[in-house]
């Protein structure tokens, strides 16, 4: 992959206003940083987790069932929750997310859909304009019965003390947690009208041939309780999630003809599938070509299911993840490949022995076609595998991606798209949704705080697939889907130029309006192209990017964790990056101001004179230009900029020069192109 492409993603040629005053001040660009979150026991100097690290465990066994009549889903589930924390808990936090459906919602009263306006509406051609979705209402979560363990001898379940607050539950406990491991159940039984299309997230909608059930934020869900704040209980008014990591056991009750895709692996195949079915899937698991499970023509044939009336069962477990979701249709194709995966000793990604991880597609019928669903098993496939070699290998024993009415989100080793998603466009959401699986479905970052460390870091994933597949067929990544027409280039002069524009550390749910999402994704992306391929190359970036991975797969880092990371292992104190492109939303503008030959001989060489304008310093390219059409270059550290925002850079090769330019390649944010080149008499 070249680096030019690399960049050219983000860099633009436009000039975006001509300013000549130096604003600059190297004491507040290199004044001494102290991160937000400080080292400690649990985290350590070098951004790794420290020697006293912990983390609270959650784990699921859930008996589920869709009323496909009433659109209604119950569930009857069992928490087992393990405080592996330093401290004694007097009560527990929990996620109820489908209460942001109720009318008396925080969520509902902001006035903006979960998604935001950017979500195309399900059913809508790739390309077409942004719908607003419509709003949906339901009574949220209905509790049956909520019973914890009361931790006598004989432990029983008693009838819990709790308190509802919009989008999130507060057990109270009779007998206090004990720290160091101890272990507690609760069991929740309860129900909820499933809501129809509305903000992208969780849904059920009719196809041509059938209906279908994104079923996602599902069942209520621990708080985590961490070392930086305790229980972290941000409700849910429409940013994504943080989540505890754990073993899943669950099963799906549905009716017989339908087909259900979920997260992990499904454990009762024999129950559920045909003869033929599992045959299928066996040859999949050898084959780097896609092989139908189901096929299109049999979507309609009462015969592909193993029985013809009544209901089924399907039973998935999935371990180190921190949610399960699932599919489900009566109209869905389903096709399925091997994922061939690099070798690795992380004790998370061993699989059971002969154990073939599957990339899968399921759709409905009307997404059939050579340039449409029919290859999305091919982009996942290739997708899983190139971000395996790249950064980390996949864990999961499936990777699906599914047609449906919930466009554009991404879960444990689900991802929901559009039902009319094809040729590149499929390729690119299929690409983006997937590598969710590493940031932050593996990296547990917390979404609803740092939105830069989940899409920020997956856009810059996103990025090499493009240049991977297939040789760059679909090269430069484009995100047409959620900037509304407009190219991330285009997007990142306008956010540093526009005053209104918040910091990438702002919280998730406090971006506003438009600047959302090219703060959170394109600015956040950039961050990582400018630390890989202008401050400390690509071999640094690369090993340090990884490094940090392996570190915190299946743990919750902080923005701080990642800036301690990238520092320490790339070798470089990045205190004026983070503080202007993190903290501050600061502009760069570098110009070169003069050409003259050394004591104004031109065999002693030149000298160009260039002045950083803005607060914002990065590392740059000079070049100069001669006469005969010859060209030198040299690079100017960010610590040029140090102590003065003026320096004298020496050219010593004795020819007569035609021009001086700084940053010649457009790699750079520069706010104003107009200066960068000086031409001599």
């Amino acid at each position: 992959m070249s680096r030019l492409s690399l960049i050219t993603l983000f860099a633009t040629t436009a000039v975006a206003f001509c300013q000549t005053q130096s604003t600059y001040d190297p004491r507040v660009t290199f004044a001494p940083l102290a991160l937000p979150e400080p080292v400690n026991a649990y985290r350590s100097s070098n951004g790794a987790p420290g020697p006293s690290y912990w983390q609270n465990e959650a784990d699921y066994e859930m008996h589920a069932s869709i009323d496909t009549t009433a659109k209604a889903l119950t569930n009857d589930e069992t928490i087992t929750y393990t405080n592996n924390s330093p401290d004694t808990l007097t009560s527990l936090w929990i996620h109820l997310e489908q209460n942001i459906y109720r009318n008396d919602s925080r969520g509902h009263n902001l006035g903006t859909p979960i998604g935001g306006d950017q979500r195309r509406k399900a059913g809508t051609p790739a390309g077409a304009a942004p719908a607003r979705p419509e709003r949906g209402i339901t009574n949220g979560i209905e509790f049956d019965s909520v019973e914890i363990e009361n931790g006598t001898p004989a432990p029983r379940f008693i009838k819990a003390d709790y308190l509802v607050s919009d989008t999130r539950m507060q057990v109270k406990l009779a007998t206090p947690m004990k720290p160091h491991g101890t272990k507690l159940r609760i069991r929740i039984k309860y129900h909820y009208t499933i809501p129809g299309f509305w903000g992208g997230r969780t849904s059920w909608g009719t196809a041509e041939h059938g209906d279908i059930y994104d079923i996602a934020q599902w069942y209520p869900r621990i708080c985590v309780y961490d070392d930086l704040r305790g229980w972290d209980t941000l409700p849910y008014i429409g940013a994504e999630f943080y989540l505890e990591y754990g073993h899943f056991d669950y099963y799906v009750n549905v009716p017989w003809n339908f087909l259900v895709a979920g997260s992990g692996e499904l454990v009762n195949a024999a129950e559920v599938l045909t003869k033929t079915e599992i045959a299928r899937l066996e040859e999949a698991r050898h084959s780097d070509k896609t092989v139908y499970i189901r096929k299109p023509e049999e979507t309609t044939d009462p015969t592909s299911r193993p029985k013809q009336s009544g209901t089924l069962t399907w039973h998935f477990r999935m371990d180190h993840t921190r949610d399960v979701v699932f599919s489900a249709s009566p109209t869905f194709v389903w096709d399925a490949a091997r994922i061939n995966l690099p070798k690795d000793d992380h004790p998370a990604n061993a699989l059971p022995a002969g154990k073939i991880p599957l990339a899968m597609s399921v759709y409905p019928l009307e997404s059939v076609g050579d340039n449409t669903w029919t290859r999305s098993t091919e982009y996942v496939k290739d997708t899983v595998e190139n971000m395996s070699k790249r950064w980390f290998p996949y864990p999961y024993p499936a990777a699906v991606s599914v047609a449906g009415f919930s466009t554009g989100m991404e879960y444990p080793g689900v991802v929901f798209d559009g039902i009319h998603d094809k040729d590149d466009f499929l390729f690119w959401v299929t690409a983006h949704e997937i590598g969710h699986d590493w940031f932050p479905m593996i990296v547990g970052s917390n979404e609803r705080r740092n939105a830069f460390m989940d899409e920020g870091f997956n856009t810059f994933i996103d990025i090499f697939e493009s240049e991977d597949y297939a040789h760059g067929k679909y090269a430069p990544k484009r995100d047409s889907e959620y900037s509304a027409g407009g190219e991330p280039q285009d997007t990142i002069l306008k956010v540093l130029d526009n005053p209104q524009a918040p910091v990438i550390l702002t919280p998730a749910d406090a971006f506003p309006g438009q600047l959302g999402h090219p703060v959170q994704y394109f600015k956040g992306a950039y961050g990582n192209v400018l630390l890989r391929e202008q401050i400390l190359g690509p071999e640094r970036f690369d090993w340090a990017f990884r490094k940090y991975i392996r570190d915190w797969a299946y743990k919750h880092p902080s923005p701080s964790d990642f800036f301690r990371a990238m520092q320490s292992e790339g070798g470089e104190d990045l205190s004026y990056f983070w503080r202007g492109w993190y903290e501050n939303n600061w502009t760069l503008d570098l110009a070169v101001k003069d050409v003259k030959y050394v004591d104004g001989d031109q065999a002693k060489g030149v000298v160009v004179t260039v002045a950083n304008l803005r607060q914002l310093v990065l590392p740059a390219t000079l070049e100069v230009t001669y006469k005969d059409g010859t060209k030198d270059r040299i690079r100017l550290p960010a610590e040029a900029w140090l102590q003065k925002g003026v320096g004298n850079f020496t050219f010593k090769t004795g020819k007569p020069v035609a021009s001086a330019t700084i940053d010649p390649d457009h790699f750079l944010p520069d706010d104003d192109r107009s200066n960068n080149t000086f031409t001599t008499p």
